[in-house]
């Protein structure tokens, strides 16, 4: 069947996909809902989460599904929303760690008899090895029709500042720990935590242009570069979750939003996510970032859950603090 909108993840990382657990219940959720096996991905849910009183939920870019009637709702309009028929599962990786599983998958939606792919981060929260209590979804608003580019904050930071960073290890921690560092990131630190041959995408737009891997890992030590021009000072990533096998690090996180970055860059904090996949020398090999940044000034805010000055009031600042709470920032 032809391919008529393509996605870059598994072609840039085709040589490193991981095992996959075909019985791990990420996967045999999304594979029930893609074949419209609607009962049966339901039945992955209990009425009540185990240890709060509280509703499953199913918090997905378009919209969030709360109990097992929302669950069936989210289940039985999948394939709609994507206008598609059917669809199939591709998964790419697995991070299976704490509770939760982080699985990335391309998702093959058949549409007017021709395939169209989307790159997606299905992260399940465990009730028991073989049951969920919750799933977040994440892809690039561009693969979803009449998506607009806003994601509301789904997590309440604690904090108004960075994920503690001695909670990473590793490449993972100096990655972190360089972006954040203020008022502006450190570039060089980044970069030192990639490996030669690192890559950076994945997630891109539908319609990005795919590079050759040379290209990319060029592109890659010169990412931070970038990324030094505003971050932490306009805005910051503070991590939510956490999910860390020792090979591939992926964290939920929210944005924190200083003044600054309003005025200068229109940022708006939104929910976001990312992986980071370490090769065996302990270095960075693919850094996969999944958000709608630099898309602020296309959000349609008569399609979106809050009003505009609600969602410039959320997760603001006057400026991102250095360092973690008590901890200082690593200086140079």
């Amino acid at each position: 069947m032809k391919v008529r909108k393509a996605c870059n993840l598994l072609r840039l990382h085709r040589d490193m996909i991981r095992d996959i657990r075909e019985d791990s219940p990420d996967l045999v959720f999304i594979r029930s809902v893609c074949a419209g096996k609607v009962d049966d991905a339901v039945g992955m849910f209990r009425e009540r989460k185990l240890f709060w009183d509280e509703p499953p939920v199913i918090d997905a870019p378009y919209g969030r599904y709360e109990g097992l009637d929302g669950v069936r709702t989210f289940a039985e309009g999948f394939l709609a929303r994507f206008h598609a028929t059917e669809a199939t599962v591709t998964p790419v990786f697995q991070t299976i760690s704490g509770g939760r599983v982080a699985l990335e998958a391309v998702i093959n939606f058949v549409v007017d008899d021709e395939i169209e792919e989307v790159p997606m981060f299905i992260v399940v929260d465990l009730r028991t090895p073989r049951l969920l209590e919750e799933v977040r979804i994440y892809c690039h608003y561009t693969f979803v029709p009449d998506l607009t580019p806003y994601r509301k904050p789904i997590f309440q930071p604690a904090h108004y500042e960075m994920g503690d960073p001695g909670l990473m290890t590793g490449a993972m921690r100096c990655y972190y720990e360089a972006l954040h560092h203020a008022p502006y990131c450190s570039a060089e630190r980044i970069h030192k935590s990639f490996a030669p041959d690192c890559i950076v995408g994945g997630y891109e737009p539908w319609g990005s242009q795919l590079k050759s891997r040379e290209e990319m890992a060029a592109d890659a030590h010169s990412f931070g570069n970038f990324l030094s021009t505003y971050i932490p000072a306009c805005v910051g990533m503070r991590y939510e979750t956490l999910i860390d096998d020792g090979r591939t690090c992926v964290i939920e996180w929210v944005h924190i939003v200083s003044k600054q970055g309003q005025k200068e860059r229109n940022r708006i904090a939104m929910s976001a996510i990312s992986a980071y996949t370490r090769n065996d020398d302990g270095y960075l090999c693919s850094v996969r970032i999944c958000d709608y940044a630099g898309h602020e000034g296309e959000i349609d805010w008569t399609k979106t859950p809050v009003s505009k000055e609600e969602a410039c009031s959320i997760n603001l600042v006057d400026e991102f603090p250095k360092g973690c709470g008590m901890k200082p920032q690593l200086e140079d």
